[in-house]
Order: structure tokens, then C-alpha cells, then sequence
């Protein structure tokens, strides 16, 4: 999965609005004015952070620890910084991104 599969992803989901908060080396995506999606573009390795259930979270990261962790520079209680680097499916990538924003829609 490329930078550009993950951008046009999650434009595609419904009333999302890409904004970039935090200077124009990190795209960030929300809804309902909430974050669900931070996408820096400065690293070498794709990687970005999804918002996630605590416990699951937690699980997430016991299952990969070379590919998922603690949400950089996010509440490492509810956020996962997911690294794309050859472990995760692209399958699964859109899951955490769907799951972050269904999070935020439920709000």
C-alpha cells in the first residue's frame, strides 16, 4: 500500500475533510470534526495513527510488535501507530482505518 491508497481511502469514507493542523508534513483526516487519521509524509517507512479501542489496542500490539505501537505523539491509550512495512496485509491496514473512523462516528 502506498501513501496515495491511504489518502483516496480515507477520503472515500463519508464527510471526511483532510486538513493539515500540524504543518504540511502531516495530513490529517477527521470527521465530524474529530481526528480519526494522522498521516505523516516525512518518513521513510509508511506508517501512521489510528484511533482504537483500548483493549484491543493493547492486543493489537502483542500480535505485532514489529508493526504496530503505542500512538506517537497520541494518548498511547487509544491511539496505535501502524507501520507499514510488509507484515500487515493492505486488507488489514483499511481495517484500522475503518475502525478509527467508526469510532469517531458513534461520538
Amino acid at each position: 500500500m502506498h501513501i496515495e491508497d491511504i489518502r483516496d481511502y480515507a477520503l472515500s469514507l463519508d464527510e471526511v475533510e483532510e486538513t493539515t493542523p500540524f504543518g504540511p508534513d502531516v495530513l490529517v483526516f477527521k470527521t465530524k470534526s474529530k481526528m480519526f487519521l494522522l498521516l505523516p509524509l516525512d518518513t521513510d517507512t509508511l506508517q501512521f495513527n489510528v484511533k482504537c479501542e483500548p483493549d484491543k489496542a493493547i492486543q493489537l500490539r502483542d500480535e505485532y510488535p514489529n508493526a504496530i505501537l503505542p500512538g506517537y505523539h497520541m494518548n498511547k491509550k487509544h491511539w496505535n501507530t501502524v507501520i507499514a512495512n510488509g507484515e500487515l496485509k493492505d486488507k488489514q491496514l483499511r481495517e484500522f482505518i475503518q475502525d478509527s473512523y467508526s469510532l469517531i462516528r458513534k461520538k
